[in-house]
C-alpha cells in the first residue's frame, strides 16, 4: 500500500465510525453528523456518539446526538480547527456540555505509517513473532498497553522482544475493524531507551501490512515518549479526535488511581 491509499483506509474508517462521508474530512468547511450504531465501527466504540470531534488537518467533523447540535456548531465554527482541540478554547464547549450532563472526556492523536520510513529497527534482543495463543498467560498489568484483557479476542498478533528467553519488550495489535488494527506497546522500565519500542513497533507494523491490513498508533499529546517511539517507528501524525461522554463517566475515570 502507498502512503496515500494508507490514508484513505483510516478515513474510510472514519467515515464508517462518524456516520459521514469521507469526502466530508476533505472539505473546507466543517460537518456536524448524527451518530448511529455501525457493525462495521472500530470494536472499542461506544456508539452512538453524544460528541465526538475529528479532524485530519482540513476542517472538523462532528458527530453527535441532535440534542447536542447547538453548542457544538457554535464552538466548531466559532474557532479555527487546531484550537478546537485544545485550551483555552476547549472549555466553552466542556461549560456549554456540562449543562447538558457531558464532559470532555477523550483527547488523542493518531498515527499511521509511512511505507518510506517504516523499516526494521536494530534491536539487541530476539525477536518473535507472537499470535493469539501466545497470549494467554501475559494479561498482566505490565503488558495492559500491549494487550487488552477486556477484549482478548481481538488481540491476534503480537512482536515479543526476548532477554535469554524471558519477555522484556511486546507490541500487540487489536483487530479492531476489518480493515485497520491498533498497536500498543509495552517495555518493562529496566531494559526501556535500548530501541527496544520502536523495533517491536516497527516490525509490527510491517507484519501488519504483510497480511494487507492499515496498523495505526494512538497516543495522548502529553505522552513525548510514546510519541516519539511512534515517530521513530516510521508513523506520522494522521488525524485527531475529541470526545465527549457524561459527566457520571468521566468522574469514575477521575477516581482511577495511579498504577
Amino acid at each position: 500500500m502507498t502512503k496515500q491509499e494508507i490514508l484513505q483506509t483510516a478515513v474510510r474508517q472514519s467515515a464508517i465510525d462518524l456516520n459521514c462521508k469521507e469526502q466530508d474530512f476533505m472539505d473546507s468547511k466543517n460537518h456536524i453528523v448524527l451518530s448511529s450504531h455501525n457493525a462495521e465501527a472500530r470494536k472499542y466504540l461506544e456508539l452512538p456518539f453524544s460528541c465526538n470531534l475529528v479532524s485530519y488537518g482540513n476542517n472538523i467533523v462532528a458527530s453527535i446526538q441532535e440534542e447536542y447540535r447547538y453548542p457544538v456548531e457554535d464552538y466548531i465554527n466559532r474557532y479555527s480547527v487546531e484550537h478546537c482541540f485544545e485550551t483555552p478554547n476547549m472549555h466553552v464547549l466542556n461549560d456549554a456540555l456540562q449543562d447538558k450532563g457531558l464532559r470532555i472526556c477523550f483527547m488523542a492523536e493518531y498515527f499511521l505509517p509511512d511505507p518510506d520510513r517504516l523499516k526494521e529497527t536494530c534491536c539487541p534482543y530476539e525477536l518473535r513473532v507472537l499470535r493469539q495463543e501466545d497470549f494467554k498467560d501475559l494479561y498482566t498489568a505490565q503488558w495492559s498497553n500491549a494487550l487488552c484483557e477486556k477484549r482478548k479476542t481481538l488481540d491476534v498478533l503480537g512482536i515479543g522482544a526476548y532477554d535469554k528467553g524471558h519477555l522484556i519488550g511486546l507490541a500487540g495489535c487489536s483487530a479492531d475493524c476489518g480493515s485497520m488494527w491498533q498497536i500498543g506497546v509495552d517495555v518493562l522500565p529496566e531494559y526501556r531507551r535500548q530501541g527496544i519500542a520502536a523495533a517491536v513497533t516497527g516490525r509490527l507494523a510491517m507484519e501488519i501490512m504483510a497480511r494487507d491490513k492499515v496498523p495505526f498508533y494512538c497516543a495522548a499529546w502529553s505522552n513525548i515518549k510514546s510519541v516519539r517511539n511512534a515517530v521513530k517507528s516510521g508513523f506520522y501524525p494522521a488525524w485527531v479526535e475529541m470526545t465527549a461522554k457524561s459527566r457520571k463517566f468521566v468522574d469514575e475515570l477521575n477516581k482511577t488511581k495511579k498504577v
